[in-house]
Parts: structure tokens; sequence; C-alpha cells
């Protein structure tokens, strides 16, 4: 399949300025019809999603130009009859403008006269039965627009795009503007590359610094490959759109991550969560890009995808974006404390009672993950996973001393299922987290994975051992509203097994090496 985008001129109104013309061309046909598939999801966000209500036109010709006749069989999914002809074309348009700006978010497309912003997995139909055979995606677009990608480009002209099949496809979003700040750091021979459109403050300087965004990057990026002890790529793109609103959210891809933050003029605060969406994000290109639950491989764009390993996926991932934050030493302990009490402020006042278990959330992802929902029905993958990824942790740690840690869990899931990518099971993930504890975990599933039961209690005798305490104040005065609160006890042997928890943080001498280089590159309007 061949993709060619570009902006709509014939779209009819309103905003005829923001559908994005879709030309997909299909060779080498043999059969009397083809069925024409638009994913019903998208990778990272586990809900079906009607991308296809965003279509306003739709048609197909031959190799010739004339109409082919179709119907459509599902929301999503058209039938082609090809006539005898060994070659069609898909002409049809994508709504690619949300109703208000901050809607706009990590998994979305857009288009304007000054950005093309897209996620093909929005509005790239493929042919059913032809899913693994290569892409091409060209971009119809200004010769001097700066293209930003984790696909590779042909013959270096960075407006076509390649992709080795429709999932590799799907897994590369792209911004395209005519200025982008992009910077560029390696570590252990891995090249990363931060991508920032909109960056910039009222007042016209960049929104980020770029040295620090180097240091504080270049040091969570080292901890993680310490952690794994190598990438699944040779180079990794931080996509990051900043809008002049409020919005957090990124999205997890092959070899990059799309993020969208605002708003660009909150200053301090908005660093801060560049840095946690950007390390849960990067972390993720281990834990479910390449170590994925067995239910998802291969993905299937028509339906649910049920599994219920999501508290792995994203819980596990949640825990270890913030502590690679304080391990690298970009987070010191106040700051990762102050990310953990949110964290546990989140779950224990909006779920800690909820009716349903860790799994059985997993599952209903694809039934109300997210949204409110009922109160008190499910408890969030991200929070309470987290929490239990805590946990874990400590409970091994504490077995051995620190001699064997969750990190151990997570090397063994990449050594058997991430580097050969074969999809592990809920009983895969419980054998090597007993392993690595070296004695039976029933307690540990039976309460936290899947059990209902309040945590605090329990969690809270690991949290003494590194010296900390939850509790639950009650209101009291106006700046004083009460609720969840994590302490630090007055105890020198839990401090001490905290710093052990935490590690130390790397020095510039042990960067010595490890970080390969530092290249900043600020507001090209160049190729």
């Amino acid at each position: 399949m061949h993709y060619r985008l570009s902006a709509d001129q014939n779209a009819g109104t309103p905003n005829p300025q923001h559908y994005i013309a879709v030309e997909a061309h299909l060779t080498d046909i043999t059969s009397s019809y083809v069925e024409l598939q638009l994913p019903a999801w998208r990778p990272g966000r586990y809900e079906l999603q009607p991308f296809a209500k965003h279509i306003q036109r739709f048609t197909v010709v031959d190799a010739d130009g004339q109409p082919l006749p179709f119907q459509k069989v599902t929301k999503d999914r058209w039938r082609v009859q090809t006539n005898g002809t060994t070659a069609l074309t898909v002409l049809y348009n994508y709504y690619a403008l949300l109703p208000t700006p901050n809607l706009l978010n990590a998994g979305s497309s857009f288009i304007s006269d000054t950005l093309l912003y897209v996620n093909p997995v929005n509005l790239c139909v493929y042919a059913d039965g032809r899913i693994d055979e290569p892409c091409t995606l060209e971009l119809a677009i200004p010769e001097r627009w700066m293209v930003a990608c984790g696909l590779s480009s042909a013959g270096g002209d960075t407006r076509t795009l390649v992709a080795r099949d429709f999932y590799e496809l799907v897994d590369g979003p792209l911004m395209a503007a005519p200025v982008m700040q992009h910077i560029q750091y390696a570590v252990r021979g891995v090249q990363f590359n931060v991508w920032i459109q909109g960056g910039r403050r009222t007042d016209g300087t960049p929104t980020f610094d770029p040295d620090r965004l180097v240091r504080d990057f270049s040091r969570f990026s080292e901890a993680q490959l310490a952690l794994f002890g190598e990438f699944p790529e040779p180079d990794y793109h931080f996509l990051t759109l900043v809008l002049p609103v409020a919005h957090y959210h990124g999205v997890e891809h092959r070899n990059s991550t799309m993020l969208v933050l605002g708003p660009n003029d909150e200053g301090e605060g908005l660093y801060q969560d560049l840095l946690g969406v950007a390390s849960h994000e990067l972390y993720h290109a281990w834990n479910i890009i390449r170590i994925r639950p067995a239910e998802l491989l291969p993905y299937d764009f028509t339906r649910e995808n049920y599994f219920t390993t999501c508290f792995v996926a994203e819980g596990v991932t949640t825990y270890y974006g913030d502590l690679m934050l304080r391990r690298s030493g970009v987070f010191d302990d106040e700051a990762y404390l102050k990310e953990l009490q949110v964290l546990l402020k989140r779950h224990f006042e909006n779920n800690g009672q909820a009716a349903q278990s860790l799994v059985e959330s997993s599952w209903d992802l694809w039934l109300d993950g997210y949204e409110k929902g009922v109160p008190d029905r499910k408890v969030s993958v991200y929070h309470k996973g987290a929490i239990a990824a805590l946990m874990l942790d400590l409970h091994i740690r504490r077995l051995s001393d620190h001699a064997r840690s969750l990190d151990d869990v997570m090397r063994q899931l990449w050594e058997r299922f991430g580097r050969p990518f074969v999809g592990y099971t809920l009983a895969d993930y419980r054998a090597i987290t007993e392993a690595v504890a070296g004695e039976s975990l029933d307690w540990y599933y039976d309460l936290c994975i899947f059990g209902n039961e309040p945590l605090d209690a329990k969690l809270n005798e690991y949290l003494a051992w590194v010296g900390l305490q939850l509790i639950d104040e009650p209101p009291g005065l106006p700046d004083h509203p009460g609720g969840i609160r994590l302490m630090e006890l007055d105890d020198a042997a839990g401090t001490g097994q905290r710093t052990r928890w935490f590690g130390g943080p790397l020095t510039d001498e042990r960067h010595e090496g490890i970080i390969d280089e530092k290249t900043i590159g600020k507001n090209v309007v160049a190729r």
C-alpha cells in the first residue's frame, strides 16, 4: 500500500482547510474483491474509537481512473469489487480538526497552514490479508518543512516515509512544520531526538532550556538502558506538541512517542510534566512495545483485543517512569516523594474501595477504562498497578536485602519475551516474579492482583521499611484540606533502606563514556 497525504482543496464547509486528503494505492491485486479496513482502535489506547466517522467522502477507482463498485460492510470496512483490475486507488478525506484545542491529543491528527500532525492509525486503510506488506507514506508538504518521525525516509527524502508493514506504519506518528526545535543527544550509541513544535512562551523565548533538557533526558535514558542492558532500536524520537491550553498526554510507539503538553507558559510545572511523561513513555519502548502480552500479538485492528495484564504494561511502567527519574538523579528525594504522594492520592481517594480487581479492570479497559464510570466499580491499571509494582519491588528487596528486585523481573521478561518478541501470559509473569522472589507469592496475587481488598495496611508495612508512612488525614484549616498524605518517618534505618531502594544518582564521572555526545539544534528551518 502506498499512501499520499495532502491538504484537501475540495472539502466542503465547515473548515475546508482542516481536511486531510488521502490517496491509498493498492497494487498486485489478483482477487475478485478487496476488503479495506480502517483500524477500529489504536495501540496504547485500549478502547474502540470510531475513526471512520471523520471521513467525509470515499471513492475507489481502478488503474484507469474508472469508478469501482463498493459497499460498506461494517462501520469501518469496505468491500470493493475489482472487476479484473490489478491496481486500485482509494480516495477519501479525513476531518483533522477537533472541536476545541484542548481535545487535540497524542493519538489524534490535525492539519493547518503551519502544522501537519498525523497518527496514521487514524486515517490509513489497509487491505485485508495484506497487512504484512511494505508501505510508503508520501507527504505533500512544502519542500523546506521539517519532518519529525520515527519511520525511515526513502532515499533521504523526509517527505516520503517507509515501513516494513502496516503495523510499523501505524506506530510512526509524525509532525511536519516550517519550524521545529530539534534537540539531539546520544546514550550508549543510541541516537535520541527531541522535536518540539509550539514550544514558545508569550515573550518569544523557548519553552524548554535545551542544555537542561539534554542533561536530564540523557540521565533518565541512561538509567533505563542500564536496567535492561540494551535498547530495542538504533534511534528514538520524542515528538512534543506544546499547546497554549492545559494538557497532559503521551502515547508510546515503536521507536518514538507522541507527547502533547500545555500550557506553554506554565514554566517549571510544564517542564516537570515533560520529564514525567517522557520517562514513562521511554520505558514503554521495552514494556509493551516489545515485552507484549500474548493476546496483543499480533494486533487485531478490527475488534477488541482483551487481555488481563495491563497492570504490568501500564502499572509497572508508571512505577518505573518516576523511579528512573529519581534513580538517575533528575529528581531528588523530595521531588520523587511528591510524585508518589500524587499517585497514592489518586488511587486511595478515588477508587481505593473499588469492587474490581486489577485483572478485571485490565479486561474492562475496552468497556469503560478511560472514563469516570460508575463509582467504586473499577480501579486504574496505572495507579493501582503502580502501587502493586512498588509493593512487589519492596517485597523482593526486603527478602534479598536488595540483592534482587523488580529490575530482575523486568530483565527476565525482556530476555525471554521482549528480545525474541514473543508474547507473555499472566502465568509467565507470575512464574518469573516468584522465581525472582524465591518463594510463592500467593498472598501478593490474591491481595493485589486478583483481589479487591484495600491495600493501605499492607502497603504501609512496606513503606515503613523504607521510612515512609501513608496516612488519611482529616480536614483541618483551609490550607490543610486533609486526605491522603505520605509522611517521612524519623527512622534512620528506614531512611537507609530508602537510599538503597532509590540507588545512587549517576555522577558526572559515571556519565563519562556513557553519554556519547550532546548536540543541540535550535529552531532550524531546513530539512
